[in-house]
C-alpha cells in the first residue's frame, strides 16, 4: 500500500511517499518539505502547498494520504495557517478520488515509538531506523511526514477491521427493528396487543362487556338442559 504523508504547514509542509510490504515492512519512496516565503500573501502560499502536493499525487500515485489532524495551538494564526494548508492537500487528493485520512500526533506518536508523548528527537530516531535509513531526515517536518504514512500503513488494516465491524453491527440492527417493525405490524392486523402494553379503557371495557354476556348465555343454555333432563 503506498501512502502519502502529510504534515501540514505554511511555512514548511512535509511530504513523503512510503511503500507498505508484509506486516510491518515499510519502505521510504520520497520525502521532502516545501516552503512558502513568510512575506507572500495567504493565497498564493496555498498554491503553492497545493501545486506541489499535486505533482506528488500525479507522480508517484498514492492509495491513500495521511495528513496530521490540528489541535488548538497558543499560536491562533499558525494554527490556522496549518489548517489550510493541509485542507488545501485534502481537496487536491478527494480530486483524484484517493482517500484522505487524518491522524492526531498523539496517534502516530504511539505508532511509531510506542509512547504518544514522545518527543520530535525520539520520533526522527525511530522513523530512520522503520525505514533503515542511513541519516536522519531533516528537518523535522520531514520525519513527522515520514512517520505519519507509516502511522497510516500500520493503522490502515485495523482500521479497515473496526469499518467492517461497525458496517455489520449496522446492518444487524437494522434487520432487528425491520423485523420488530414486521411483528408489530402482524400484530396489529390480528387484533392482538402489544406485548407489554396494557390495553386502553374503552377496549378494556367491551373486552369485560363480551366476556359477561358468553358467560350468562352459557348459564342460561345449562338451566335449559336442567329443565328438560327434569321434564324427561
Amino acid at each position: 500500500m503506498r501512502v502519502m504523508g502529510v504534515d501540514p504547514g505554511l511555512t514548511r509542509c512535509g511530504l513523503s511517499m512510503v511503500e507498505g510490504g508484509l506486516g510491518r515492512s515499510v519502505t521510504a519512496i520520497a520525502v521532502d518539505v516545501v516552503r512558502t516565503p513568510a512575506d507572500m500573501d495567504l493565497a498564493h502560499r496555498l498554491m503553492l502547498v497545493a501545486d506541489a502536493a499535486e505533482r506528488w499525487m500525479d507522480e508517484h500515485r498514492p492509495k491513500a494520504v495521511a495528513i496530521e489532524r490540528v489541535f488548538a495551538q497558543h499560536n491562533v494564526r499558525t494554527a490556522m495557517g496549518t489548517a489550510q494548508a493541509g485542507g488545501v492537500i485534502a481537496l487536491a487528493a478527494a480530486r483524484r478520488g484517493i482517500p484522505v485520512v487524518f491522524h492526531t500526533p498523539s496517534e502516530v506518536k504511539a505508532s511509531v515509538t510506542g509512547n504518544g508523548k514522545a518527543g520530535k528527537a525520539q520520533v526522527t530516531a525511530m522513523v530512520t531506523r522503520i525505514l533503515g535509513l542511513e541519516t536522519a531526515p531533516e528537518p523535522a517536518d520531514a520525519a513527522d511526514a515520514l512517520a505519519l504514512a507509516i502511522c497510516h500503513c500500520w493503522r490502515a488494516p485495523l482500521m479497515a477491521r473496526m469499518a467492517a465491524a461497525e458496517a455489520q453491527a449496522a446492518e444487524a440492527q437494522r434487520r432487528y427493528a425491520e423485523r420488530l417493525a414486521a411483528q408489530r405490524a402482524a400484530r396489529e392486523r390480528a387484533g392482538q396487543p402489544r406485548p407489554g402494553r396494557a390495553q386502553a379503557p374503552g377496549r378494556r371495557k367491551a373486552a369485560g362487556d363480551e366476556t359477561a354476556a358468553v358467560e350468562a348465555a352459557r348459564d342460561d343454555g345449562q338451566q335449559d338442559v336442567r329443565r328438560k333432563a327434569v321434564r324427561g
